[in-house]
């Protein structure tokens, strides 16, 4: 399966690299980077440290996509949209592990999945997205007059959107286990005053600092007792794994919007 990589000088991007050269059944087709990229005509693999493959890193997704099979893409919102375009045009599979998405990125997104098979998730990795089938079982059996829900995070000091994706993804777990809409029950902020905590609602405390991978708790506080699901990544290769399982799993598939829960048959 001959893949393109987006962001190939990041972090993301080279550990992908990496994945795909360590696979045995994959290829790295094509390595994207942003017009004006330091690192234009460099080849991917010596960016990623494990010496050259022959593809240089390019900033044409035309030339990138011609004769690809899919795409992996951990970007920004409106690169990602464009590739997602591009993606609908070649008809090919889009995996998408970029946060911090808008419902105008997210709706532009679910209109190529009528020609693109496209894997979105906030988090790739088979932990995170078993930790969000038990989040929701969680709250669909802790009753919020019981229990209330917050969701902690922790990323490096790099990132740039808060709350994370994966964040995001259990607060979402958990709305679903409740049976309401995470945006109109969601707490992102407390500041000054704020009265006292509202019966159902979902909270979320972002923390940054550091090089920490990322790190999630989901905690259902009661009266008298205490009940945390977390998950605590230690290398981006789970993401990069996981991603490239996501892809394995679209080819040949249908045009559509799926999950990672789709790809490891969580809801089955």
């Amino acid at each position: 399966m001959k893949l393109v990589v987006t962001g190939a000088s990041g972090r993301m991007g080279q550990s992908l690299i990496r994945a795909i050269h360590a696979s045995g059944d994959l290829a790295l087709h094509a390595a994207l980077e942003r017009e004006g990229n330091a690192l234009l005509g460099r080849d991917a693999g010596e960016i990623a440290g494990i010496g050259p493959l022959g593809v240089a890193i390019t900033s044409d997704p035309l030339a990138a996509l011609a004769s690809a099979d899919g795409v992996v893409d951990f970007t920004s919102p409106s690169a990602t949209v464009a590739f997602a375009g591009y993606a609908a045009q070649a008809r090919i599979v889009h995996v998408i592990g970029t946060t911090g998405c808008s419902a105008e990125d997210e709706a532009a997104i679910a209109a190529a999945a009528r020609h693109a098979t496209i894997v979105k998730s906030g988090n790739m990795s088979l932990g995170v997205n078993l930790l969000s089938v038990l989040v929701e079982k969680a709250a669909r059996a802790l009753g919020p007059a019981d229990f209330d829900i917050e969701v902690v995070e922790m990323h490096h000091r790099h990132k740039v959107d808060a709350p994370s994706g994966t964040a995001l993804l259990l607060g979402q777990a958990a709305a679903d286990g409740r049976g309401i809409g995470l945006a109109a029950n969601s707490v992102r902020v407390r500041d000054g005053h704020t009265g006292a905590r509202q019966q159902g609602s979902i909270g979320f405390a972002t923390l940054r600092g550091g090089s920490v991978v990322g790190e999630h708790s989901v905690i259902f506080a009661g009266e008298g007792e205490r009940i945390e699901l977390s998950h605590i990544a230690q290398d981006r290769m789970n993401f990069a794994h996981g991603a490239l399982t996501a892809a394995r799993w679209a080819k040949g598939r249908n045009p559509g919007l799926y999950s990672m829960r789709d790809v490891l048959g969580l809801d089955d």
